[in-house]
């Protein structure tokens, strides 16, 4: 049974301060992993907390981005609460919000630590599919098939737009990412680069750096455009780039059920780690009046 003492209210900007707390000195914490850290979502909706007379002791935020997904941004609890308990009291807040917000919004989580995947299959998540990791270590390039008409080069800030649309095409609308969320990743990437031919861009990756080498974190082609080597190429091109550099693994993330990502990452030397991370839905609010 919930304490009585204990209120869900919004966060607002003066929580700033004991949230950053929560997550640095004693929380048990789930973050999604995106290009935002979990301060820069105050102030958008679906962030709540759980205090006891003027202390935090539970945030949850699953703000809509792309829109009609709430991605489970962050969810952290003190010790002075249990786990069922907070996460109880704040995800009934927020599905009770998000239900009526609209009739086409979905929650979503990826799972990266067990304890968190037991509460939200307590409250009727399901499955949608498993994230896979794969990895290559430093070696030689392998042989790519010479490529014509196409080119890589740099991303430029007024390419983001066009970036954008090549994302929604290529995953579709619960993996995509925004034109905010692109320009975030363009800045904090190391390397950020696009693909074209006569027609336009065609294709882009976008990576971010690690104390082991880099990781890919976003590769995209158009449809239209999938399956005549534009992929390899920029994988190979960002291969070249930390072929440059003291590096000694890329790594990369894909749906367990994208053949065409998976085979594209096997061509280029990439071996699965055997990790995984599931990814949890609930589409329950759909179906709410």
């Amino acid at each position: 049974m919930i304490n009585v003492r204990l209120q869900v209210r919004r966060a607002v900007a003066g929580d700033q301060h004991q949230i950053a707390n929560l997550f640095l000195y004693e929380a048990d914490s789930h973050r999604h992993l995106d290009w935002r850290a979990p301060l820069d979502w105050l102030g958008f909706p679906n962030y709540w907390v759980l205090e006891d007379q003027g202390r935090l002791l539970a945030v949850l935020a699953c703000p809509a981005d792309p829109p009609h997904v709430a991605w489970i941004r962050i969810f952290g609890h003190t010790p002075q609460v249990s786990g069922p308990e907070a996460w109880s009291a704040l995800w009934e807040t927020a599905r009770a919000e998000i239900s009526y917000s609209t009739e086409k919004m979905q929650v979503a989580t990826i799972i990266v630590k067990p304890w968190f995947q037991k509460l939200i299959l307590s409250s009727g998540f399901e499955l949608k599919q498993n994230i896979v990791l794969l990895q290559r270590t430093r070696s030689d390039l392998p042989c790519l098939p010479q490529t014509t008409g196409i080119r890589i080069r740099p991303m430029a800030p007024e390419d983001l737009p066009a970036v954008t649309a090549i994302d929604l095409a290529a995953f579709g609308g619960f993996w995509h990412n925004t034109l905010e969320s692109l320009q975030r990743a363009r800045t904090q990437s190391v390397s950020a680069m696009v693909a074209e031919d006569d027609s336009g861009l065609i294709g882009y990756q976008l990576s971010t750096g690690n104390p082991l080498g880099a990781h890919l974190a976003r590769l995209a082609v158009r449809p239209e455009a999938q399956g005549q080597g534009v992929g390899a190429a920029l994988v190979g091109n960002l291969l070249q780039q930390l072929g440059e550099s003291h590096w000694t693994r890329l790594s990369v993330n894909t749906q367990s059920d994208n053949a065409a990502s998976l085979a594209l990452y096997q061509k280029m030397g990439f071996v699965r780690t055997g990790e995984y991370f599931p990814v949890f839905v609930y589409p329950a609010a759909m179906r709410l009046p």
